[in-house]
């Protein structure tokens, strides 16, 4: 129950975040500032969500993937992140459970390749002359 709690206390601070942005001034002075600042919180805000969803063996994994492809592992992020928002994970995901939603990913996003060969122009530059 201490993971809803805290989930609860996540959501909270990102409405009270959307909030302040919405209704907000827009001065010009401190604003790439607070910029950074909103980014450099989110940041905090995912790695927190992120270590209640997952286990050490997930994020490590997670991690490594990060490294090797990481327009992936932000698609990955959002999508646990949305996850745990809406309730549909309970409890910590382990290693083995991580592969299982990256195999869905991988097929959601799977790139069919196919490769044409063009036999006249491999005609043309025969030695056959």
């Amino acid at each position: 129950m201490a993971d809803d709690g805290d989930l609860e206390e996540i959501r909270a601070r990102r409405m009270a975040e959307l909030q302040a942005q919405m209704g907000g001034p827009g001065g010009g002075g401190g604003g790439q500032e607070q910029q950074k600042e909103r980014e450099k919180q989110m940041e905090e805000m995912k790695h927190s969500i992120l270590s209640q969803v997952l286990d050490q063996s997930a994020r490590t994994r997670l991690n490594t993937i990060a490294v090797a492809k990481p327009d992936k592992a932000k698609m990955v992020e959002g999508m646990l992140i949305q996850m745990a928002q809406s309730g549909q994970i309970q409890g910590k995901l382990n290693e083995t459970q991580l592969k299982g939603l990256l195999e869905r990913v991988n097929e959601r996003t799977a790139k069919t390749l196919t490769v044409k060969f063009d036999r006249r122009r491999a005609a043309l530059d025969s030695d056959s002359d």
